[in-house]
């Protein structure tokens, strides 16, 4: 069984918290429709379901589970009804979005993901603002975000562009890939080595799905139509993990695209700016017209250009962190964490009366 499991990913962190329920068996969600999901256990496939009591405890959105979970079933095989999921294992990353006609809800796009491949291509869709904004994305996701410039066969000076992106995206390896050639795609597939997850996401047109078609081997829609072969009735799904043939898999999704900026990590995006707002004299500087403000000082001094930082605070101010510094934003992310408990502060009390209760 852990075999197979750990194709898919299932790493030790999932089995010890899987242990906690010897009744029931692990399994990914590999799709996810309506009212169903499909989930791989390490016999088979299956349709599930979750159990009533699962869906009465659900407050939002975000509890139900996503593409990329790993779920403890009921059954595993021999019966063709549909599998119970009753528990939804610890996600170690997820990838959220703001839910359709919710005030504050979120839903999971995405669970479980080891790399994000922010793609690009090198010609009209070059973006550096864009960039900013899925990185600071991809960071806060929990996963490692990788660069993979597409097109390259259209554009007249690669190594400008690189430089360019040197500029902002520190500590991030960056790909570039040719749809003309054949072997365009091998560089991405380095990255995805058995019981890894990834995903992709840029703007469309970017190449995304030329990039996935070629590692998964196959047309990704022919690959679908045989899939839902044998679930008739079921509404369609554009969610789905792949098995990749030489190991990991992917997690393709037209959601990705569309992710706004419900969390995103600035410290790690912006770590620059962080780093310049230490030295500013005050420690709420806007970066406005504040004496002593070694941002502005870097404009100045042309190591920071003003359209990075005007994004750095657009961005503050669409997450809600407008007027926050690196820690207190950490702190107010943690504070909504826990915000059912109170926040943090009450939460550790709440651990900690758990941990007395079970000693």
């Amino acid at each position: 069984m852990q075999n197979r499991l750990s194709e898919l990913g299932f790493a030790d962190r999932f089995a010890q918290e899987a242990a906690l329920y010897p009744d029931l068996h692990p399994a990914r969600v590999i799709a996810q429709y309506k009212e169903l999901y499909r989930v791989t256990t390490a016999e088979s496939e299956r349709l599930a379901e979750i159990s009533g009591k699962m869906r009465h405890a659900a407050v939002e959105m975000s509890d139900y589970p996503a593409v990329g979970d790993f779920v403890m079933i009921d059954r595993n095989e021999g019966s063709q009804d549909h599998a119970i999921i009753h528990q939804t294992l610890t996600r170690k990353s997820v990838f959220i979005r703001k839910a359709a006609g919710k005030a504050h809800d979120v839903q999971v796009v995405a669970a479980n993901i080891d790399i994000v491949f922010i793609c690009m291509s090198l010609n009209n869709d070059f973006n550096l603002r864009r960039l900013e904004r899925y990185l600071a994305i991809a960071w806060d996701s929990g996963a490692t975000p990788v660069i993979v410039l597409t097109k390259a066969d259209l554009c007249a000076d690669i190594p400008e562009k690189l430089r360019e992106i040197e500029t902002i995206a520190f500590g991030v390896d960056v790909l570039v890939t040719s749809s003309l050639s054949e072997d365009g795609y091998t560089a991405v597939l380095k990255y995805i080595t058995l019981g890894q997850t990834v995903v992709f996401i840029g703007s469309s047109g970017v190449g995304k799905s030329t990039l996935i078609n070629r590692i998964i081997g196959e047309e990704l829609n022919e690959t679908r139509e045989i899939r839902r072969d044998d679930k008739g009735r079921h509404a369609t799904t554009n969610r789905e993990l792949f098995l990749v043939p030489t190991g990991g898999c992917i997690i393709d999704t037209p959601g990705m695209r569309e992710i706004g900026l419900e969390s995103v990590d600035l410290a790690k995006t912006f770590s620059d700016i962080d780093a310049l707002a230490e030295q500013c004299r005050f420690k709420d500087c806007r970066h406005e017209l504040e004496p002593g403000c070694a941002v502005r000082q870097a404009i100045a001094d042309c190591s920071l250009t003003e359209e990075r930082l005007q994004s750095y605070l657009k961005l503050k101010k669409e997450a809600k962190y407008e007027g926050m510094n690196a820690k207190q934003i950490e702190k107010e992310k943690i504070n909504t964490m826990f915000s059912d408990f109170g926040g943090i502060k009450n939460a550790k009390r709440y651990i900690k009366s758990r941990n007395k209760g079970n000693s």
